[in-house]
């Protein structure tokens, strides 16, 4: 009996000095550079602009499908370390044409997190106009779920989530980058966030190289650019903008905030 005792303290010595050994020899990444490709559907984009009461935009539709792609992929880089992240696009190499243009075939935010104490500064871009929008950092509700995939190299979870009350998400974070952020406003869950697809807008982002290294703060620095406003502010402002454009400007409304 005290034997089988001893071999049994040996056992659980074993396992538990295997399973300290296994945790001291996890890597978490805590800083470093993401670069992210954005994905938008421009014939699901160019579409929405034909409405019941916009039947005479059909035929730029029509062409839309003949002559352009189908796909716009973008650039963009994520700067982070343990306590701030900075989103910043790449400018794009062509320019879409005035009338298939809209807020979510562009890259218009500059967005700097501060996860610590959960504030944010977004330099938005639209209609020629800047503003800086300083507030709280967007939140995000999300059920995570037991499915995964492999993304830059990284095992990810999926979670659902729901942002801006009706927007429906879908995000892959990995728990290896110990950051709760991901590319433009997406955060909020236990690690960075390398994809994001949002089906009914019909864009996407994917991180497609992750590069970890020591980051000089000063490269994680708050835009500062533009006309000073809230959430709040900001919402009024955009409405004051696209408010005569009748049934689209809800389209127009969800890229101009997300």
């Amino acid at each position: 009996m005290k034997q089988r005792f001893q071999s049994l303290l040996i056992v659980c010595f074993f396992l538990l000095s295997g399973g300290s050994l296994w945790a001291q020899n996890r890597h978490f990444i805590t800083s470093g550079v993401i670069e992210f490709e954005r994905t938008a559907n421009m014939f699901a984009l160019v579409k929405k602009k034909v409405t019941q009461h916009s039947m005479e935009n059909k035929p730029y539709y029509e062409r839309y499908l003949r002559t352009e792609s189908q796909f716009r992929k973008l650039k963009s880089t994520l700067t982070f370390d343990v306590n701030t992240t900075l989103f910043t696009p790449v400018a794009a190499e062509t320019n879409v044409y005035w009338w298939y243009d809209s807020p979510m075939a562009n890259q218009l935010n500059i967005v700097f997190s501060d996860v610590k104490n959960g504030t944010s500064a977004i330099q938005k871009e639209f209609y020629e106009r800047t503003y800086l929008v300083k507030d709280i950092i967007r939140k995000i509700k999300w059920k995570i779920t037991e499915e995964s995939r492999e993304i830059a190299g990284y095992k990810c979870r999926r979670a659902n989530g729901i942002m801006l009350d009706s927007i429906y998400v879908v995000a892959f974070y990995t728990d290896k980058i110990h950051v709760s952020g991901g590319p433009e406003s997406f955060n909020g869950l236990p690690g960075m966030i390398l994809g994001v697809a949002v089906p009914h807008e019909n864009v996407s982002w994917f991180a497609t190289k992750i590069t970890e290294q020591a980051v000089d703060p000063k490269k994680i620095m708050p835009p500062k650019k533009g006309k000073e406003v809230n959430n709040k502010q900001m919402y009024d402002e955009i409405m004051k903008a696209i408010g005569s454009q009748g049934d689209y400007a809800i389209v127009q409304l969800k890229g101009l905030l997300l």
